[in-house]
């Protein structure tokens, strides 16, 4: 017998054959925006506008894509941050994510920041199949996997965060007047509805609610309205620039209610010291992440690493800015779903990995708080604990609560 002799399947030998399966096998999978050196990744944030104090989670995430290069990249592969100005503004966004997805051809959209910017663009990115990962919004609507399959949230959900502070008003307000300011878009209605939910029968506790838009120069009038509905709960529902002053006004007028702050505005560098430390003293906010003001963490080794990260790359960031603690979690979240992918950089799969994480640890969450996520479940953080502003700083308490805790 020869034994040269090859054996051949379809015209081509065995041995060919074989090769050819293991290539398949271990090969590299790339979408658009991806490489053997390279992941781009689209972000829109609001450097300018009435959200700006916002811009320091993109120049956050800026500081942490550094980092990561600077280590190797993820798997090999260094990240394109592209980063782009929107101004809170959904036209602006529409444009910049168009400009990210089609000309710059991102690998997927990760972080941009809003309610009314993320829902401009939901059907576009969905009807691309390019990944709205980790929105920064709390909106219920990023957790929707049957229609739309390529968003995915981050943080709790609004709905969630204003049942909790609805059932604390009625167990700790004998016969409370609610007094609601809210921002008049996706997200204050949101928080509106999950705060009429949580009253439950006791929605007429509501007595006066006074909108806003983001383009008002202030909300003086709408606080003035407010008190002088009688009410002694304040619930303040905006971003940072007005519900500091809404805190300020009330104080101005003398009216002292108890104030529950949406946990988006709960900053102490942008709201809390601009609305004046002795005009918020006693205010309960919902909290997840570690506040860098609050000396508990002082010790704490993620917070230690935190410090590390801001001295080498935001040297001259404010230390007491919790919005960095936010984008160094989230990014690392992202950090590590792209880790998971491996060689198969296919936008299905990231999404496929994002669905997978199983009671994950995130440095900067409080404790007791992980991520967990499934391909039905796209609410990657869905706990908080109450907290109360005394001093310059927050001060836990009670227990963590989840969704069920409502």
């Amino acid at each position: 017998m020869n034994s040269n002799r090859r054996s051949f399947v379809g015209g081509m030998s065995a041995a060919t054959l074989l090769s050819t399966a293991r290539v398949a096998y271990g090969q590299k999978q790339y979408d658009e925006g991806a490489s053997d050196s390279t992941i781009k990744l689209g972000h829109t944030n609001p450097y300018s506008g009435p959200a700006s104090s916002y811009g320091v989670i993109g120049k956050g995430l800026q500081a942490y894509w550094k980092m990561v290069n600077d280590q190797g990249g993820i798997n090999g592969r260094k990240i394109d941050f592209i980063t782009l100005d929107d101004g809170y503004s959904p036209p602006k966004t529409v444009e910049c994510v168009r400009q990210l997805v089609e000309q710059d051809k991102v690998f997927c959209i990760f972080n941009l920041l809003g309610t009314p910017t993320n829902t401009a663009v939901h059907k576009y990115l969905n009807q691309k199949k390019v990944p709205q990962l980790y929105v920064a919004t709390g909106a219920s609507k990023w957790g929707d996997p049957q229609h739309f399959p390529w968003t995915m949230g981050y943080q709790p959900d609004y709905n969630t965060e204003a049942q909790i502070y609805a059932k604390h008003i009625l167990a700790n307000v004998k016969d409370a007047r609610i007094a609601v300011l809210m921002q008049n878009d996706d997200a204050g209605k949101d928080y509106v509805d999950g705060f009429k939910k949580g009253l439950g029968k006791d929605v007429d506790r509501i007595v006066k609610l006074a909108s806003y838009e983001v383009t008002d120069p202030t909300v003086d009038s709408q606080v003035i309205q407010l008190k002088s509905s009688g009410a002694d709960v304040f619930f303040v529902n905006g971003i940072p620039k007005f519900a500091a002053q809404a805190m300020r006004k009330a104080a101005d007028l003398g009216w002292k209610p108890r104030i529950y702050l949406v946990n988006v505005s709960a900053q102490v560098a942008s709201t809390m010291e601009p609305a004046g430390f002795d005009n918020v003293q006693g205010v309960i906010t919902a909290a997840w992440l570690k506040d860098p003001t609050d000396k508990q963490w002082d010790n704490d080794a993620e917070m230690k690493a935190w410090h590390a990260w801001m001295a080498k790359y935001m040297p001259g960031g404010n230390l007491g800015e919790v919005n960095y603690v936010y984008a160094y979690s989230v990014a690392f979240l992202m950090t590590e779903t792209l880790k998971r992918c491996g060689d198969m950089l296919t936008r299905a799969n990231l999404m496929k990995q994002a669905a997978d994480f199983r009671k994950f640890r995130v440095p900067g969450l409080l404790p007791g708080i992980t991520v967990s996520t499934s391909p039905t479940d796209f609410y990657p953080v869905q706990a908080v604990q109450l907290q109360r502003f005394k001093g310059k700083t927050w001060e836990l308490f009670g227990d963590v609560m989840s969704a069920e805790s409502t």
